[in-house]
């Protein structure tokens, strides 16, 4: 009998668990006081929806052996988009919404074998705004996500950086770029690869032109300018701004830096629009805690008529960066219950009960213990606050 877990899947001890139900419990608490309503999108999808229309590869899917072609879900974001377009579309617009679970995706180790990757995500979907309300929306879910990370107690010691970038920016520059050659073009771009981008059958001004695209990233009202450059009055650059500004002011009173990254793409390819991720400093290497974006396109897949927009958090890289005794508090010792003889079992369980009740946490020893002082050393050995002695 195997003795190990699947190989990238975990045991959670309970602080672990505690932690990452606080955590969880702390973003809910946020999602709710803004008005977002929580929904469980099924763990088990069919694989065109999750592929989400070619956004996701099928090769990160968890595939189930079954008749018809099923998978994990390896975000969360294309099952309630499909939710909201189907068993949700006679609900009024915008629809808030959210949701928190595990997701699974598949990977290939240093040794070939493919891997299980589990992790706990929550999150939230902003669905229904239209193109006019793009603006509104995209300002909402940021400043949304900054009250998060309030109620997380993730500050400026912690080095916050929000990445920002936007598709459609992204598309607008690479159209300047030979059709033949912009697919490949923008992967050099998005995966900061020099090399590649040099070794592309382009003049070399525009060669020297996209290397300078590459490095351009930072202070958002610097970048925008050099982007106005390039791409003349655009309304997609009026937008940014206006998401920018919005947020501007919260985001220095927190400590959070904001970086406009032009050619910043997150792994999943979903989204069409504003795209983001929140990077902290960890104890060795920086550590993404949440990511997402806006994604219209996927939403009209699903046939709905208007976009959507959200974001995740990682739970799990939260508490590793917070630390696990800083996200889960520690909970009252737990009385011991004890009893001499087994014909006192049924009054044992009655003082469990009766502990419960007035809200105590009480747990009952498993076997008789005729003297008293020997369940006392029982009760000190579990790390329990005392022993309740059941006599006759």
């Amino acid at each position: 009998m195997a003795l190990q877990p699947a190989a990238g899947a975990r045991d959670l001890n309970p602080r672990e668990v505690d932690g990452n139900r606080w955590l969880c419990d702390r973003l809910a608490r946020v999602y709710r006081s803004w008005g977002y309503a929580e929904v469980a999108p099924p763990l088990v999808e069919r694989l065109e929806t999750l592929e989400a229309g070619g956004g996701i590869r099928g090769e990160e899917l968890m595939r189930l052996a079954s008749d018809e072609p099923l998978g994990l879900r390896p975000e969360m974001t294309a099952p309630i988009a499909r939710a909201a377009c189907t068993r949700l579309a006679a609900r009024p617009r915008p629809l808030r919404l959210w949701s928190s679970g595990a997701v699974f995706r598949s990977s290939v180790g240093d040794t070939g074998q493919h891997r299980l990757e589990e992790s706990l995500q929550s999150g939230v979907e902003l669905l229904g705004a239209d193109a006019s309300q793009a603006l509104v929306a995209d300002a909402e879910l940021l400043r949304l996500l900054l009250a998060c990370l309030r109620e997380l107690q993730i500050s400026a010691s912690h080095q916050p950086t929000l990445l920002i970038g936007h598709h459609g920016v992204l598309s607008a520059l690479l159209d300047q770029v030979p059709a033949e050659q912009r697919l490949a073009t923008r992967q050099a771009l998005i995966n900061y690869d020099p090399l590649s981008l040099a070794a592309l059958n382009l003049p070399a001004h525009q060669r020297t032109g996209l290397l300078q695209l590459m490095r351009l990233r930072g202070d958002a009202e610097a970048v925008l300018y050099q982007l106005e450059q390039q791409l003349g009055p655009n309304p997609l650059l009026d937008q940014l701004a206006g998401t920018l500004n919005s947020v501007a002011a919260v985001a220095e009173r927190q400590g959070v830096r904001l970086q406009l990254d032009p050619s910043f793409q997150p792994h999943f390819d979903l989204y069409d629009g504003l795209v983001l991720k929140l990077v902290c400093r960890g104890p060795v290497a920086p550590v993404a805690i949440a990511s997402g974006g806006r994604y219209d396109a996927l939403v009209a897949r699903f046939g709905g008529a208007a976009g959507g927009m959200g974001f995740s958090f990682d739970v799990e890289a939260i508490r590793e960066l917070l630390g696990t005794e800083a996200t889960a508090p520690q909970q009252p010792a737990t009385l011991l219950v004890a009893y001499p003889q087994a014909a006192l079992l049924p009054a044992a369980l009655d003082q469990l009960e009766a502990l419960h009740q007035r809200g105590e946490r009480a747990e009952l020893l498993q076997q008789a213990c005729p003297e008293r002082s020997e369940a006392e050393r029982i009760a000190a050995e579990r790390g329990c606050s005392g022993c309740h002695w059941v006599g006759s």
